[in-house]
C-alpha cells in the first residue's frame, strides 16, 4: 500500500490592512452622519417637549382663573400656581395649581407675560428656545399651540 502524503493548503483569502483601514472609516463616516441627524430629532423632541410643558401650564392658569375670577399678574407670574399669592387677596381655600414649576428642556424657566404681546386679550406662556433669549425668533410659546 502506498501512503500518498496530503500538502496542507495555504489559504490566501482574507482582508489586508489596507482594506480593514478603508472599511473602518467607511463605518466611521456613516456614524457620524447618523449622529449628526440624530441631533436634530433630539433638538425637535425638545420643542415637543416644550410645549407639552406650556400646554400644561396654560391648563393650571386656566384652573388658577375659575378658582379665583382673575388671572396672575406679569408680576405675581408663575409662581402663583405654585405658591400662594402676595398683593391680591387669594381665597381661603386657595390651593397650588402645579406641585412645581417645570424646567424648559435647556435648563431655562418658562416665561409668563398678562397682557400677552401674541394674545392680546389674554397671556403669553413661552419658552425662551434653544440660545436661552426671551422675544426673539427661537421662542416657543402658546401662541404655537
Amino acid at each position: 500500500m502506498k501512503h500518498t502524503q496530503i500538502q496542507p493548503r495555504h489559504s490566501t483569502s482574507g482582508f489586508t490592512l489596507v482594506e480593514m483601514i478603508l472599511v473602518l472609516a467607511i463605518v466611521a463616516l456613516l456614524v457620524g452622519a447618523a449622529v449628526v441627524n440624530f441631533g436634530g430629532v433630539l433638538e425637535g423632541g425638545k420643542k415637543t417637549t416644550s410645549k407639552g410643558h406650556i400646554s400644561g401650564i396654560i391648563s393650571a392658569l386656566r384652573a388658577y382663573e375659575v378658582d379665583n375670577m382673575f388671572l396672575p399678574t406679569t408680576q405675581q407670574g408663575l409662581s402663583a400656581l405654585v405658591e400662594k399669592p402676595s398683593g391680591r387677596p387669594a381665597p381661603q381655600s386657595w390651593s397650588a395649581k402645579l406641585k412645581k414649576l417645570p424646567i424648559d428642556p435647556w435648563g431655562n424657566p418658562y416665561h409668563y407675560r398678562r397682557p400677552g404681546t401674541k394674545d392680546k386679550g389674554g397671556f403669553d406662556v413661552y419658552s425662551a428656545g434653544p440660545d436661552g433669549v426671551p422675544d426673539n425668533a427661537d421662542d416657543i410659546g402658546s401662541w404655537d399651540i
